[in-house]
């Protein structure tokens, strides 16, 4: 079963709507340039009003291990995302956590920098000089054929309910992530989009495409 993670959750609104229709797992933005960032109070009056089941994920840039532990404990959360230049060594000073890092992709030269890291997961976006995600592209994901098992890998950049089922056969991931794709404006989302967006993943895992 592929999991699937909505993200740039900013109000409690849309965390229920999301959650209620089968997402797993909800992503917070804690970076402060993102037209998607939420503050940890409100996040934190979020998480507790999510069901035992569902997952909150707090998306951090370039942030510091201290900054990133009390967020951690204060909103409650579950698992970090690392979406900006985050060292293998900067992971490694965060052990303990369940640590998704991000690779924004270029080309298939830049994968390979995906064996440095030891975290729990790894998220390939879509790679963009003037923002650190939800820019609505996609990459070629073409380029991942043939690089080996990545373990947990989770697909993300351009995703929408129109070409979700496509990336999945192309690329198999144990799950997907999606925020612009889901939206009326950044940082609110549209019922009837995330609706067929899961209802996408959950027909392509059931017919097999995964």
């Amino acid at each position: 079963m592929i999991r699937i993670k909505i993200c740039g959750i900013t109000n409690l609104e849309d965390a229920r709507i999301a959650s209620d229709l089968g997402a797993d797992a909800l992503g917070f933005v804690f970076y402060e340039k993102s037209p998607r960032h939420v503050s940890r109070d409100l996040a934190r009056k979020i998480v507790a009003s999510l069901p035992p089941f569902t997952t909150p994920v707090g998306l951090f840039v370039n942030e510091s291990p201290i900054n990133i532990r009390e967020t951690v404990e204060y909103c409650n959360l579950q698992a970090i995302q690392l979406h900006g230049e985050e060292s293998p060594e900067l992971c490694d000073q965060l052990k303990g956590l369940k640590i998704i890092k991000a690779i924004r992709v270029i080309d298939r030269e830049g994968l390979r920098e995906i064996d440095n890291y030891r975290v729990s997961a790894i998220l390939l976006d879509t790679y963009s000089k003037k923002s650190y995600g939800g820019t609505g592209r996609s990459f070629d994901w073409k380029i991942l054929t043939g690089i080996g098992t990545i373990s947990n890998l989770i697909l993300a950049g351009g995703l929408t309910p129109g070409n979700v089922s496509e990336a999945i056969r192309t690329v198999n991931p144990y799950a997907v992530d999606v925020s612009s794709g889901v939206e009326k404006k950044p940082g609110k989302k549209d019922l009837k989009k995330i609706k067929e967006f899961i209802k996408v993943v959950k027909l392509s895992t059931k017919t097999g495409d995964n």
